[in-house]
């Protein structure tokens, strides 16, 4: 099988380039996830690096994490490596931008929420479907109200609707809607951030990032917590994972 991510160096290695490469769902699953956190660390070093974009390969950007490993026996897993992810990029002194095409749902979301750049065809779907199968999102239910305030944030995650990329842009969720996302991305990054100091732009990310990590960081180990210890001791939330997995309608018993 193929490396789950394509990584190289673009814009005479100011641009670092990662791209999901298992379509058409590319699937943030255990593989995936690693592929990108070493691909982060591997390149976090470099010193005249100006921005990280993360693209996919395909007509979706993702359609989230695997349910599979959501299962009892592989979630704790599945979220500290998942969430650590998530953390790398929210974390990243590096400007992150991703180009969003198709669905963006679920860990998709969340991984592009952590992000800075967010750029989107009008027509992209995002959204936060976890609820539909009687779970939550953890690292979304701490990001989205940062990024889109608690009103618009509860709208998703209690609906698990998805919303257009211009619905999207109209609520702050993604920085700008475009046909091609990757070429408006290019576009931003030649524009606005290739010719700046390197050095300055990891401090200027520092400093309008400056307490959000720390505090997304504490709200996201308590939200996993009550997901593994009290949501994934209800009935249905396992008979929701279940039912997508075999692929029959749920059984809920709202306990």
């Amino acid at each position: 099988m193929s490396a789950p991510v394509r990584t190289w160096l673009d814009r005479d290695g100011k641009l670092l380039r990662l791209r999901l490469d298992r379509p058409k769902a590319n699937i943030l699953d255990a593989a995936m996830n690693a592929a990108l956190e070493a691909a982060l660390d591997a390149h976090a070093h470099h010193a005249e690096l100006r921005a990280i974009l993360i693209d996919a390969e395909g007509p979706h950007f993702s359609f989230g994490a695997s349910v599979e490993e959501h299962l009892p026996d592989q979630c704790a897993a599945m979220l500290d490596g998942f969430h650590r992810l998530v953390l790398k990029v929210l974390c990243s002194s590096t400007p992150v931008m991703v180009a969003i095409r198709g669905q963006c749902l679920g860990g998709g979301l969340e991984l592009a929420s952590a992000a800075h750049l967010l750029f989107a065809t009008p027509e992209a779907r995002l959204g936060q479907p976890e609820i539909e199968l009687g779970v939550f999102a953890p690292a979304a239910s701490c990001l989205l109200p940062e990024r889109i305030g608690l009103a618009a944030a509860e709208d998703l995650l209690l609906s698990g609707r998805a919303i257009t990329g211009a619905e999207a842009l109209a609520i702050g969720l993604v920085t700008a809607v475009a046909a091609d996302p990757e070429e408006a991305a290019l576009a931003y990054f030649d524009r606005h951030l290739a010719k700046k100091s390197a050095s300055s732009l990891r401090f200027a990310v520092r400093a309008a990032r400056s307490d959000l990590a720390a505090r997304v960081a504490a709200k996201l180990a308590a939200v996993e917590k009550l997901y593994l210890s009290e949501l994934m001791a209800t009935h249905d939330a396992v008979e929701g994972l279940n039912a997508f997995v075999e692929k029959r309608p749920t059984r809920w018993k709202d306990r």
